[in-house]
């Protein structure tokens, strides 16, 4: 059965330490990816590498950490890469003619504009139409990092949603999540299956990550409950040897499971959770925060401390709690002078001071928890 596959490979699994590009390791995942497109599947890798394959070239010494710096790497090390899947993919195919590669670079602006988004995923469904492997990057070049990626797992479990993928792929140098780093602690177990994210699982992804790479388990684990929630399996794990991608689609890989049995946002709630950009905040007090997070209700005025930003009806904002912790995003009903007029108010006394159509800050059916 032809199944959506979305594979994501980071820079630590491409480059060496020094930078520069591993051609040993390309030719391996292209041959790993050209099994699955022989087998009929349908296949959007995602990868990063773009930075790591430049910087050396165009004369740094280390990985460069100032924005112009990196968006130059970047753009020497976009066509580096590039060119190193379209010969490592060349010798595939059933006529040996090659499997065709193709390149899309996206950005966190392009997943919050309904109509750039929603023409990036007609490319790729003609790409995979005719049997073209999409290679999905961030565009380095023009993103700032206000309105970057933290990284490219995070763009992975985008796309596997947008495209509605049947798995998603994280791939990385260690064999799955384990209770705690198996390089320090022999102890240390590896967990198999999860099924929903919570703090524990949170704590043993830590924060480790590599000189070359930005993303570390702690990323791969936040991908994974975006792809959980959009109804996408996601697999965290190592693909090292031959066949071990095939066993990854399969169940029987080297690595951990996260189910989505729990989980299945439609697409309307995806956009406002995951793709949107928030025009505002708005501070709840703890009663609110009970109210949306455990009892399923909406955010009425009452429960409102405090706002930033200059946002109107229809806009999507980020709610905090009094610690300042992201609890999720909506789309409001009021504008932000609006609410600054009613926080704090009962139901009643909202009535009397202004006129809005729904007297909720934010309906629940417009709500999304992001808090684990």
């Amino acid at each position: 059965m032809t199944e959506r596959i979305i594979v994501k490979i980071g820079s630590s699994s491409l480059t060496s330490d020094e930078g520069g590009l591993n051609r040993e390791r390309i030719a391996f995942f292209s041959h790993e990816i050209a099994g699955l497109h022989r087998a009929g599947h349908q296949v959007l890798l995602v990868t990063s590498g773009a930075v790591a394959a430049g910087f050396r070239r165009i004369g740094y010494q280390s990985r460069p950490k100032l924005i112009h710096e990196k968006q130059a790497a970047a753009a020497v090390g976009q066509a580096l890469l590039m060119q190193a899947y379209q010969e490592a993919f060349a010798s595939y195919g059933p006529d040996k003619g090659g499997i065709g590669v193709a390149q899309i670079l996206l950005t966190r602006a392009d997943f919050s504009n309904r109509k750039r988004i929603s023409n990036a995923l007609m490319t790729i469904e003609e790409l995979l139409q005719q049997r073209i492997v999409p290679i999905i990057n961030e565009n380095d070049t023009v993103s700032t990092d206000e309105l970057k990626f933290s990284d490219n797992d995070m763009l992975s479990a985008l796309v596997a949603n947008l495209a509605k993928a049947k798995h998603l792929l994280i791939l990385t140098d260690t064999d799955g999540l384990y209770t705690d780093d198996p390089r320090f602690n022999p102890d240390a177990k590896r967990i198999d299956r999860v099924e929903q994210i919570s703090e524990e699982i949170m704590r043993f992804a830590g924060d480790s990550g590599s000189s070359v790479g930005t993303g570390g388990m702690r990323s791969k684990i936040e991908a994974a409950r975006m792809a959980m929630r959009g109804g996408v399996p996601a697999f965290i794990g190592r693909v090292q040897e031959p066949g071990d991608m095939a066993l990854a689609i399969e169940g029987t890989g080297k690595g951990t499971y996260f189910d989505t049995s729990l989980h299945n946002l439609p697409m309307k709630k995806q956009w406002v959770g995951f793709h949107s950009q928030p025009k505002g905040k708005i501070v709840i007090d703890d009663g609110a925060e009970s109210a949306l997070l455990q009892r399923g209700k909406s955010l009425l005025p009452v429960g409102v401390r405090a706002i930033e930003g200059d946002f109107h009806p229809g806009d999507v904002v980020e709610v905090v709690n009094l610690q300042q912790q992201t609890l999720g995003r909506g789309v409001v009903n009021y504008s932000a002078w609006e609410v600054q007029a009613v926080a704090g108010l009962s139901t009643s006394e909202v009535r009397r001071r202004v006129e809005v159509n729904r007297i909720e800050v934010i309906h629940r059916d417009e709500w999304v928890s992001l808090k684990v």
